[in-house]
């Protein structure tokens, strides 16, 4: 029988799979319909405050990101599967951020028990990060749940040990990269991984939706 805890934490995870999938689907049948207009983008969910720590081990919170558009994912170092493509997309993300542009990268991890500060600083190395751009936050599973679920709209779920595949299968987890605007609004949505995924194709349009964000006020 399920916890009730766990229970809860199911029902959230496919409510935010179902609002993300209804999210996606208005905005391609938008594009459709006039694929060379700028339309306001939707604003899918607030982001409550929060406080977690970075790969250098000082204090991250909301405030410090306000004023900024920032896109954010979720992965664990110990991941073999998608995890090492998301962080070399983000790479590459990295590297085609508009100069003028202050948007800042956020990577969560869903395993704060292993990725420590430590870990995770060794791990963004790894993948070139310029931490002044791009940080690898951690925390308690409260916190970051309560970012990366409650706010992001994230899921995260971790694999029973009696059905892993291996040791590092430990997480289901989404491969989206979301973007949040400068008054901590989530804002918009993109697959990175998954069959028939182009990254040529979602790689502009997240920097097309950073560029609208960056002009508003």
């Amino acid at each position: 029988m399920m916890q009730p805890e766990t229970e809860k934490l199911s029902r959230t995870i496919w409510v935010g799979v179902a609002l993300i999938i209804v999210i996606l689907c208005a905005s391609f049948v938008l594009t459709r319909v006039n694929p060379h207009r700028t339309r306001p983008l939707p604003i899918i969910s607030m982001i409550e405050p929060f406080t977690l720590t970075n790969q250098s081990g000082n204090v991250v919170a909301l405030d410090d990101l306000r004023g900024k558009v920032w896109v954010a994912d979720i992965i664990f170092t110990r991941c073999s599967g998608p995890c090492p493509q998301m962080t070399r997309r983000m790479e590459l993300l990295q590297a085609v951020l508009p100069k003028k542009s202050g948007a800042k990268l956020i990577t969560l991890t869903t395993d704060p028990e292993y990725d420590s500060p430590e870990v995770l600083k060794k791990y963004g190395e790894r993948f070139n990060a310029d931490f002044s751009r791009w940080q690898f936050l951690t925390g308690t599973k409260k916190q970051l749940g309560a970012l990366a679920i409650d706010g992001l709209k994230l899921s995260a779920e971790e694999i029973k040990p009696e059905q892993r595949k291996d040791d590092s299968d430990l997480f289901v987890h989404s491969t989206y990269f979301v973007v949040v605007d400068k008054q901590g609004r989530m804002r918009g949505v993109f697959e990175t991984g998954g069959e028939g995924v182009e990254w040529t194709n979602v790689q502009p349009a997240i920097i097309t939706t950073i560029q609208q964000l960056d002009r508003e006020q």
